[in-house]
């Protein structure tokens, strides 16, 4: 039996996010404006399934597919909406399933860290894929659960304020999202992508 972890949909995506996800795709990269569905599935190999299914429902363009220990990950996006709510709703009716069953997010943690030590930068820029950390700035950290959901997260940030995308990961145990930039702008950002997590509907966890 397949648990469906993360299910959502991004409307559009950012600029930076959708550089950062260029940076980590092993498939077709997204550009931004494009949209894009996230999937996230227990067990991960079930996940080979779910990437057909959604292949050959619509044209949409596969980002990742990632198997990993515990769970399973796929990225599509395409430059029609319709087409990526086509591909969500045959993954759903392949799965027998309803988005609301989905898992509903959790924020584990949340933190801002402001005056950055240039030493502090220097770990965090070296695990970065994305804008680096300047001595001084404000930094952001969040932990979701699922992983998933952390994507979604750095979308709604990136609206919401001028803030620099470091890191977002999405797979795994949590999800984890880290953000640079003025404190005003990273506390608008990290109010923005709490509220965009609080309206996902799902069950409990």
């Amino acid at each position: 039996m397949v648990d469906l972890r993360t299910f959502c949909y991004i409307d559009v995506l950012m600029p930076q996010l959708a550089s950062f996800l260029a940076t980590i795709s092993q498939g077709y990269m997204p550009v931004e404006r494009q949209a894009s569905l996230y999937i996230e599935i227990a067990p991960g190999i079930a996940i080979n399934r779910i990437t057909d299914i959604a292949l050959k429902a619509t044209g949409v363009e596969p980002g990742y597919q990632i198997v990993e220990r515990a769970f399973g990950v796929l990225e599509v996006h395409s430059h029609d909406q319709g087409a990526i709510r086509e591909a969500g709703a045959a993954v759903l009716a392949y799965l027998e399933r309803d988005e609301q069953e989905r898992m509903k997010p959790q924020v584990i943690s949340s933190e801002i860290i402001t005056g950055v030590s240039d030493y502090q930068t220097m770990l965090i820029n070296r695990m970065r894929h994305g804008d680096m950390l300047l001595g001084g700035e404000t930094l952001y950290i969040m932990e979701t659960l699922p992983a998933g959901y952390a994507i979604l997260a750095a979308n709604e940030a990136e609206k919401a304020a001028s803030i620099k995308l470091l890191e977002v990961r999405g797979v795994g145990a949590f999800g984890r999202l880290f953000l640079g930039g003025g404190e005003a702008d990273i506390h608008e950002a990290s109010r923005a992508a709490i509220a965009a997590l609080e309206q996902i509907s799902g069950r409990e966890t």
